[in-house]
């Protein structure tokens, strides 16, 4: 920049027009993903002014100008920069074998039986620090970096729900909040210590991290979970880089010591320790075959986008209080599927796949799939309503096979039926809507006929 106030040659002008616009480019992206959102315009609006193709004609003496305030601007945050880094930069560096730090007595306990991920490194405050929360909240990369070299996910509350990147994610698990409500919804880093059970532990957990150790079975014969604090401060005088060494060797010589672990459940639970139909829908109680098969895996790909882990979405439980709230359900003289109480929510089907849903709907006792053939003339009534165009014989084929028990179609359209309302919201809710039950028996949709309105 400082170079293009001497009478260089036209081509280096343009070469820096064309560094400078790659650069800031990057540099506003950069600070948009760590959600400095004036830096991010900042450079945004550099990199518009220095692009090549089409020339912002200034004249020579307002772009010397410019490259001189730039070159400033970028020298005095390359310095700050490195100011801040030197203070928040955490060297991890090999430990010693030799070295063993005093393990002392930070077994805590919460009432959280368990809903921590094993993996994870929870920070907890009583008391505010606020050269912490400077920090961690705008270099939240030395936390990460650190939880990564230590194999744990560090877990930061206040920014937990900021990185929702929309209200979607909210709304797959709470589908009867209002845009209202949803702006409501906070979290700090003391939201964890509700569920201290002694609360005279709330003067040991100043600031710190938490971690979930075993399960063990209480007196009382219920399972409980092992929490161990870590404290944490910058008014120790102990520089950070070194407290967060300490906690990673003494949370390794803990897992020795203790000799079991939480582990992660597998196979057939979700996060919350539910039976995880959602995150397998074809694994269900019913065979699919390869086509479905795409069908499903698309739905999976939805929900995993909306769907947080571990502590994230045990908080966004809490936060949100999910309680089977079940909306009422209206089918409107134009066929159409609406959950009332779920801001409006239509369910959006094929006309095929929906009279499949009204016929099950009509038949609260449940229908056998062996007994398909019975209910052959009442679905081609119900088609027929959907499609006041008429059958044709190509939709009365579609009738004949989805009726034949020895085909795969019933199958096919009960997976979209069940994929319409898993793409909407969350498992623990739309299980009373899809049809659903067990090999050999009836299926059936739970949902109470009282919340059912037609039109």
């Amino acid at each position: 920049m400082l170079l293009c106030l001497a009478p260089m040659p036209y081509g280096y002008f343009q070469l820096v027009r064309l560094v400078a616009m790659v650069v800031f480019g990057i540099m506003a992206y950069r600070y948009y993903q760590i959600n400095k959102t004036v830096a991010a315009c900042v450079f945004g609006v550099l990199a518009l002014l220095f692009q090549p193709m089409y020339k912002i004609a200034l004249g020579r003496t307002i772009w010397n100008v410019v490259d001189v305030v730039v070159a400033v601007l970028l020298i005095v945050l390359f310095v700050m920069e490195r100011r801040l880094e030197r203070k928040a930069t955490v060297s991890y560096q090999p430990v010693s074998p030799d070295y063993q730090p005093k393990l002392e007595d930070n077994e805590v306990e919460f009432s959280l039986n368990g809903k921590l991920d094993a993996k994870e490194l929870v920070f907890v405050a009583s008391e505010e620090d606020k050269a912490l929360t400077e920090l961690f909240e705008t270099r939240p990369e030395v936390l990460e970096g650190w939880g990564r070299m230590i194999g744990f996910h560090i877990v930061y509350l206040p920014l937990l729900l900021k990185r929702l990147k929309d209200k979607r994610v909210l709304q797959y698990r709470a589908p009867y909040l209002s845009d209202a409500q949803l702006k409501d919804i906070s979290v700090g880093n003391d939201f964890l210590l509700q569920y201290l059970e002694n609360p005279a532990d709330r003067d040991r957990v100043k600031q710190g991290f938490i971690r979930t150790e075993n399960i063990h079975r209480g007196s009382d014969g219920k399972d409980k979970a092992v929490n161990r604090f870590y404290p944490l401060s910058s008014k120790t005088g102990e520089p950070l880089a070194d407290q967060l060494h300490r906690i990673g060797k003494q949370i390794s010589q803990e897992k020795e010591r203790s000799g079991r672990y939480l582990e992660k459940k597998s196979g057939g639970y979700d996060d919350l320790g539910h039976a995880d139909e959602s995150s397998d829908l074809g694994a269900g109680r019913q065979e699919y075959d390869a086509s479905t098969e795409e069908l499903l895996e698309e739905v999976r790909e939805r929900i995993s986008r909306l769907r947080q882990r571990g502590i994230a979405e045990y908080i966004l439980e809490q936060l949100i209080h999910p309680d089977n709230r079940l909306s009422r359900m209206v089918i409107t003289r134009d066929g159409r599927i609406v959950l009332s109480d779920y801001n409006d929510m239509e369910i959006k089907m094929e006309p095929l796949v929906k009279a499949v849903y009204l016929l099950f709907l009509l038949h609260p006792e449940g229908i056998s799939f062996k007994q398909l053939p019975d209910y052959r003339e009442e679905l081609t009534v119900i088609y027929a309503r959907l499609r006041p165009s008429g059958l044709t014989d190509k939709a009365l084929q579609s009738i004949e096979d989805v009726t034949n028990p020895t085909l795969n179609s019933i199958n096919e359209k009960c997976a979209r039926i069940r994929a319409a309302f898993l793409s909407q919201f969350d498992e623990y809710m739309a299980k009373s809507y899809y049809v659903d039950g067990a090999r050999g028996e009836a299926k059936k949709i739970m949902l109470s006929r009282d919340l059912v309105i037609w039109e």
